[in-house]
């Protein structure tokens, strides 16, 4: 596998720590949280690249494969958010203005989901925009 493909199936993979770490945020996966999810992978996110998972498939399907197995996990949605971080600054060149808007809107998207933004979610969408304005 080329470097860059590896890259881009842990950009995914780093992506759904993230977006999990919003939807948890409140210490609960809400159904409707999952599914706006699952639209924006399928209405947004497929068209960002043409970067491919070792089985041929999508890598931004791997946003989805993570977020899933996150839940099976339980753990701190911190935890989560660090990893992402460790990644965004390991590798900020993957992070264009034109994708960093995308996980902006994909994660407040799902915050909103269930009844608006609480207060964790709001934290957490606040540090995503402290992250990426440094």
């Amino acid at each position: 596998m080329l470097n860059s493909e590896k890259i881009g199936n842990e950009f995914y993979q780093n992506l759904g720590m993230l977006f999990y770490a919003v939807a948890m945020a409140d210490n609960k996966i809400k159904p409707i949280e999952k599914a706006r999810l699952q639209k924006y992978v399928r209405q947004h996110w497929l068209d960002v690249d043409d970067v491919e998972d070792e089985f041929h498939t999508d890598a931004a399907y791997q946003i989805e494969i993570v977020f899933d197995w996150l839940e099976g996990e339980e753990k701190d949605s911190d935890e989560y958010f660090e990893a992402f971080k460790g990644f965004y600054k390991d590798h900020p060149e993957k992070f264009t203005p034109k994708s960093k808007a995308l996980i902006i809107e994909t994660a407040e998207s799902i915050a909103h989901a269930f009844a608006g933004k609480n207060k964790s979610e709001m934290l957490a969408i606040f540090k995503l925009k402290q992250l990426f304005n440094h």
